[in-house]
Parts: C-alpha cells; structure tokens; sequence
C-alpha cells in the first residue's frame, strides 16, 4: 500500500528565526494520525537564519540524524563534541541516557536541515555523537546509503535496523527496491518529482509511507532528489 501526503499537509511553525515544516506530530503540534511510522517519528524540514537555532536543550533514548540540504549547521553537545556540518555531511546522535545540546547556525546563510528521530532498538544506551561524509556524486542514479545499522567510514551508524538511502535521479531514469516482505518505505522529495509504480505521483517535498510492497519502483519524472528509508 502506497500511503502519499503532499507537501501542503505538512504542519507549518514559523518563528521569525525559524521555519519548520513537520510531517509528524513534534512539540506543541498533534495529530494522531501522524505520530509515527514504524520507529520514525519525527521529520522536521527546518529553515534557520543566520546565527540563529536551538540552544542547549537535553534528550533521551532516541536516535537523532540531521541531514543538511543547504548552509551550515553547527553541533556542540555535553559530551564534548563540536563540528560543523555542510550538504554531504551527516549528523547522528544517540541521546541514549541522556545528553545536551545545541544546533546552531554560524553562517551568513540560511541553512535548511532535515531532522529526523527514530526510536532507537534498545533503552538507556550510552550517549554518542558521529559525523560523516558522503560523496554527492554516488547518489547519481542510484540509492547511497548515508545512514545504516551497517555502516562503514562514509554512513552513519544508527542504533536500530533501518537505512537512509539518498539518491539524485536523472530524467527519465528508474530505480528499483527490493525489501523482505513485512518491512516499510518511507521516501521524500527534496527537489523534483518522481512516480512510484507508474500509479502515484510524489512532487517536490511530498511524502509516501509504504507498507506491503517487497518490490517498489521509483521513476523520475524530471530531475528529482530524495531519501528512501527503510524501516522494520
């Protein structure tokens, strides 16, 4: 089943210094029908001015990956970890049994991130921080993964059983994915737009939940960037 939610359905909060478009439930916004999905529960679209964002705040036992589309974006966090992140780069922390931090942004330009949690396959884990990066060009017509249980020097590890894909289609270009029976997909348009199984239509920050599908194919209908992510 093929599960689609346009970008005009997303919840939007705009603070002056920041603009964050939410596709599930994330704060002071609820919708019971958008709590989560599997163990994703939030996708945060963030847009935040320069030398803005989010001071020292605390979490818990979940998985935190921030992916950024445009700008910088720079982590400190109580564990002693600094760093600064551009497009190709990664963020991932284990709040685990608990961590502060703060995500800000130190450059002239607006930076947008996409935030994403995940509820992690075990409670009370030790907190941890990772950066990595990616070479935007193996995204090419094909899915790169950037975040996985299986990691290696350029993905991220992630305390639960999922892969974040990332992938710049060409034009005309399709792409295929094979998944056991019982798993989910989870996709969003970044940039372009695509038609998954030649009967739906995802448009430029359009989202689609999958369940039931052991084999999904993903065919660009004009140049289109987007993350596929595969979930228990």
């Amino acid at each position: 089943m093929i599960q689609v939610f346009q970008a005009s359905s997303r919840h939007h909060a705009d603070f002056g210094w920041l603009k964050s478009s939410l596709s599930f439930s994330f704060a002071d916004y609820y919708d019971p029908n958008t709590t989560s999905f599997g163990p994703m529960r939030v996708l945060n679209d963030d847009l935040v001015l320069a030398h803005r964002g989010f001071g020292m705040h605390p979490h818990q036992n979940m998985e935190i990956v921030s992916i950024v589309l445009d700008g910088q974006l720079e982590h400190k966090d109580s564990t002693g970890h600094t760093a600064v992140t551009k497009f190709g780069g990664v963020q991932r922390m284990t709040a685990g049994t608990g961590i502060v931090h703060s995500e800000m942004n130190p450059g002239e330009d607006t930076v947008n991130f996409l935030q994403l949690w995940f509820d992690p396959e075990e409670q009370g884990l030790e907190p941890s921080y990772q950066t990595t990066e990616y070479d935007p060009l193996l995204m090419r017509n094909r899915l790169l993964p950037i975040v996985s249980k299986n990691s290696n020097p350029n993905v991220s590890y992630i305390h639960q059983d999922l892969t974040i894909y990332f992938s710049d289609l060409e034009i005309g270009k399709s792409l295929n994915f094979e998944q056991p029976e019982g798993r989910r997909i989870f996709i969003f348009i970044v940039e372009g737009s695509i038609q998954l199984d030649q009967t739906h239509l995802l448009q430029k920050r359009d989202t689609a939940r999958i369940t039931n599908m052991p084999l999904l194919q993903l065919t660009a209908i004009e140049h289109t960037r987007f993350l596929l992510i595969d979930l228990p």
